[in-house]
This record gives structure tokens, C-alpha cells and sequence, in this order.
């Protein structure tokens, strides 16, 4: 099969269904029973949560494949390739092995409408079967109760932390977004609360759920120090012990935490040596992600709600910029973009922002320009699309500045494909 009639596939895909969004586990449920998908045979860990998902699932991705162990792990969105969203012993699927699943699915739905998440959802299980892992690890791509990925049952929950997102599908509260979190939940499975501001939904519903719950700054938790963390985990007859490692300045450490005490949860403990291994190098694509290209340093984050934007620039705080910081930026309009600018503002010496031509969801940029100028930002350009608003932005930066590119996934997915362009020329 060749990359082209994967394409073919995820354009049919993105045609099918009538709603992008459409939850709800009857239909996706109906056609994993048609393909024998369920129950998973191997553990499961599932990780929920607004954000942080991606650092949990990574360091859970890293630790088990440096023990030796097979992984299936299953994300989204992706940044450059559909690819990404299915990953076999640390490897991307092929196309060839995509496609075939697509292929076997499209015969076992009959009449189910599918979505495009369910049906990569689905594609992904069916992988993890056929190339036998040895342990499943699936990402909530939206709330958790009612997204595809709750039709499995896992032997151990995760929920990082819980943010105001997707309110218009989720709830407009923190309890009632915690809720839907929360239905990931099973009785008697442990449940890893990584979150450091706990609702109070959260709390009634993992009590409602049964599950064994093992709480942040409780059950396992971290005192970041600048050259070391010092953190524990607890055991499931309840004892602490003690895995100090060298900070990941690119990731938050109640995040990689989180993912030692699943695994200690899951039978498969991290050792100190084991941890010092992985965690600390651990860099996860558009995750506080930062690189130096001609002297200028580069940081590219997915961040897109103020929760996100937060940590950001607290991550941008502990690495002072020699000279200016340059952002390019664009994000979805159902996103509280005035909180997330108000928060970079004194960050930023110059904004450039971007429209998504063909993308309906995205802001445009004159409307982000607007609020901008309204708070009384100096530098602002305005682009016809991000590959234009990148290049201005690096034609005025010299070395010692900061490129800061952060934003929605389609923001950073387009900066990481200019900047391959941009060293193919060096």
C-alpha cells in the first residue's frame, strides 16, 4: 500500500460521518464486538484529563519500552502524520498495516456510521491485537465518559489535570468537566489523580466509581527542586518509596509522576536507575518542545487554553531570553483566547499571527490582532497563513532571540514542517 492510498482512506474518513464530533460509545461498541477487539487482552492503562495526557502517555510509552516491554499506544490528535496515532513497540504503524485495519473495519461496520476518532480508535485496537503488545496504553481524546476510546475497560485509569476546555461538549464548570474525566472509572481498578487543583466533581465522582484512587501530593507526588526531584510512589499495600530524579525541564513533573505510579499500580515498578534513565531526556514533540536553529532558540508548545498557557510561561520564566521573544500564534475560536494572550503578554516582544485558510474552527487573525492592540501590544503582523507568519517572524530575529510558536496543534504541526524546511536549506 503506498502513503497515497493511506491518504485516500483518511479523506473518505473524514467524509463519512456527518458530525467530526459525535459521542458516544453504542456505535463504535457495537462494530469492536463485530471485530472481536473486546475485552483487550493484555492491561490497559487509559489516561484522561485536559492537559498533560501527552507527558503521562510518553513517560508510560518511554519506562516500558526501556524495560523490554511491547507497547500499543494509542494518541491524538496527531501533528504531521496520521501515523502518530498508533504506535507498536515504540513505532509509528505503517501505512500498509493502517490501511489493512481501515480496511477490515469498513467490512465489519455494515450500516454504523463511524467517526474519523472512532474509526482510528478501532484501527488502533485492532493493530495492538494482530502484532500481540504486551501492554495497551489509550489516550481520551475528548472528556472521557463518551469518547471511543471508554469502550475498553482498563486495568488502570489516569486523570491528569482538569481545566476549563470544550465546554460546549463537556459542561461549563470544573465539577462538571471532572465527571466526565471520572468515567473512564471502574470499580476496584486503581485510579491515578495526577491533578494538583482537585474539584470538587472529581471527588464525588471517583468516590461514586469505586475505584481505588491514589492521589497526587498523597499516594505519590514530587518537590521540584532546581537539580533535583525529589519523588515517591506508594505501593499497593500502601508504602512509600522514595525515586528522586534530575528534573525534565520540558515537562511537568506531576505528569511523569504519575506515569511511576501506574506502572506501580500495574505490577511493573520503576526502579531508581530506571527512572534516571528515561525521565529526564524524555522530550515529547510540541510539548514545551525546545531546540536552537542559527543561534535563535526555538520553543514550539500545543498550548490552547489558559491552563496550558500557564505552564508555559512558567517554563519560559526558569529559561530567560538573552534578547526578544518573537511568537507566532493561531488557535481554534471556541477557544478562551483573551486569557491565553493576556497571559503571554509580558512574555512576548512582537506577535505574528496567522490565518488558516480552509480551517473553519480557526480564529482569524485580525480578531486576535484586535484584542492585542486593545492591551496595548507594540509588534503586530498579521499573515495569510502560518508559513507566512513564520517567515516573518524569523526574518526579525537574530541570535540570542526567541522564536516562540505555541498555540493550536495545526499551529505547531505547520512550524515543525517549515522548520525541516528551513534546515534542509542550512
Amino acid at each position: 500500500m503506498t502513503e497515497q492510498s493511506l491518504a485516500e482512506w483518511l479523506a473518505r474518513l473524514e467524509a463519512l460521518h456527518p458530525r467530526e464530533i459525535d459521542l458516544g460509545l453504542e456505535r463504535v461498541a457495537a462494530v469492536a464486538r463485530r471485530l472481536q477487539v473486546l475485552p483487550v487482552a493484555v492491561p490497559v492503562v487509559t489516561v484522561a484529563g485536559t492537559n498533560g495526557k501527552g507527558s503521562v502517555v510518553g513517560a508510560l510509552e518511554a519506562l516500558l519500552t526501556h524495560k523490554g516491554l511491547r507497547t500499543g499506544v494509542y494518541t491524538s490528535p496527531h501533528l504531521l502524520r496520521f501515523n502518530e496515532r498508533i504506535r507498536i513497540g515504540g513505532c509509528e504503524a505503517g501505512d500498509a498495516q493502517i490501511v489493512s485495519a481501515l480496511q477490515t473495519i469498513e467490512a465489519a461496520r455494515g450500516d454504523i456510521s463511524l467517526t474519523y476518532f472512532e474509526f482510528a480508535t478501532l484501527a488502533g485496537l485492532l493493530l495492538f491485537q494482530r502484532e500481540v503488545v504486551d501492554i495497551v496504553v489509550l489516550e481520551v481524546g475528548l472528556g472521557g465518559r463518551l469518547d471511543a476510546v471508554n469502550i475498553v475497560d482498563p486495568s488502570v485509569a489516569v486523570i491528569t489535570s482538569i481545566a476549563l476546555d470544550h465546554q460546549d461538549w463537556l459542561g461549563d464548570s470544573l465539577d462538571a468537566i471532572a465527571r466526565e474525566k471520572a468515567g473512564i472509572l471502574r470499580p476496584d481498578i486503581p485510579a491515578v489523580m495526577a491533578c494538583s487543583e482537585v474539584p470538587a466533581g472529581l471527588v464525588e465522582a471517583v468516590a461514586a466509581s469505586g475505584a481505588r484512587a491514589y492521589w497526587f501530593g498523597e499516594a505519590f507526588g514530587v518537590e521540584p527542586a532546581a537539580q533535583r526531584w525529589d519523588g515517591w510512589v506508594s505501593g499497593t499495600a500502601g508504602a512509600r518509596r522514595l525515586l528522586p530524579v534530575s528534573p525534565n525541564p520540558g515537562l511537568l513533573a506531576q505528569n511523569l509522576y504519575a506515569a511511576l505510579q501506574a506502572l506501580e499500580c500495574l505490577g511493573h515498578p520503576v526502579s531508581e536507575g530506571e527512572a534516571r534513565a528515561v525521565l529526564p531526556a524524555l522530550q515529547l514533540p510540541g510539548r514545551r518542545q525546545a531546540m536552537t536553529v542559527g543561534g535563535i532558540e526555538v520553543v514550539l508548545d500545543v498550548a490552547h487554553n489558559p491552563a496550558a498557557v500557564a505552564r508555559l510561561v512558567e517554563f519560559l520564566q526558569h529559561r530567560p531570553c538573552e534578547q526578544k521573544t518573537i511568537a507566532v500564534f493561531s488557535a481554534m475560536a471556541d477557544k478562551d483566547i483573551p486569557s491565553m494572550l493576556d497571559l503571554m503578554c509580558g512574555e512576548v516582544d512582537g506577535w505574528f499571527l496567522a490565518d488558516q485558510p480552509g480551517n473553519v474552527r480557526a480564529a482569524t487573525a485580525a480578531a486576535i490582532a484586535a484584542h492585542l492592540r486593545a492591551a496595548g501590544e507594540g509588534m503586530i503582523s498579521v499573515s495569510r497563513n502560518l508559513r507566512q507568519a513564520l517567515a516573518r517572524a524569523r526574518s526579525v530575529t537574530a541570535a540570542g532571540d526567541r522564536l516562540l510558536v505555541f498555540g493550536s496543534f495545526h499551529t505547531v504541526a505547520a512550524a515543525m514542517s517549515w522548520l525541516a524546511r528551513e534546515r534542509e536549506k542550512a
